[in-house]
């Protein structure tokens, strides 16, 4: 009796393993299967991101709010090295991937794969491209189509809500 019960086990994780990814969306599945392996949420209370964050950072990460143009000293940072997610440490960008837009806003053509995902965002009424971090699901900023080779996108994103990690 207890084989079977182990069996009877073995099967019905093995059934509800199946399940789940049959459940999962062909676009989910094909991420999974193309990056072998998806980012870990991070979860927390509104308090706990509070306590970690700046003011202006919790603003813009937590509640989708944008800084003013011209006003991070990230936009003029050209140095080598690598932008990470200022909520979650979760590296976005590296600096390799950095132009100078003229916007106002530090922006990127690229950005590191499997580390931002998108939603559309109906602000401003016209639908844009919104990105999110990854790991925390921090507000970054919004995709547009108007950016140099190779990809001709801008990643254009909040200073506040990055941290460069030189080289």
């Amino acid at each position: 009796m207890g084989k079977s019960r182990v069996k009877r086990r073995a099967f019905l994780r093995t059934s509800l393993a199946t399940l789940a990814l049959l459940s999962m969306p062909s676009a989910l599945l094909a991420e999974v299967a193309r990056k072998g392996r998806m980012i870990e949420k991070i979860h927390k209370s509104k308090a706990e991101w509070q306590q970690l964050l700046s003011p202006q950072q919790f603003d813009v990460l937590r509640n989708e709010a944008t800084e003013g143009p011209f006003s991070s000293e990230l936009n003029k940072q050209y140095g080598e090295g690598v932008y990470h997610c200022a909520g979650c440490d979760l590296p976005l960008f590296t600096s390799a991937a950095k132009f100078d837009s003229g916007t106002g806003w530090p922006s990127f053509y690229t950005p590191i794969e499997a580390h931002t995902e998108t939603k559309r965002d109906f602000r401003l009424v016209w639908p844009r491209t919104e990105y999110h971090c990854a790991r925390c699901g921090g507000h970054q900023g919004h995709l547009f189509d108007d950016g140099p080779a190779p990809t001709g996108q801008r990643w254009c994103n909040n200073g506040v809500a990055l941290r460069f990690v030189p080289a």
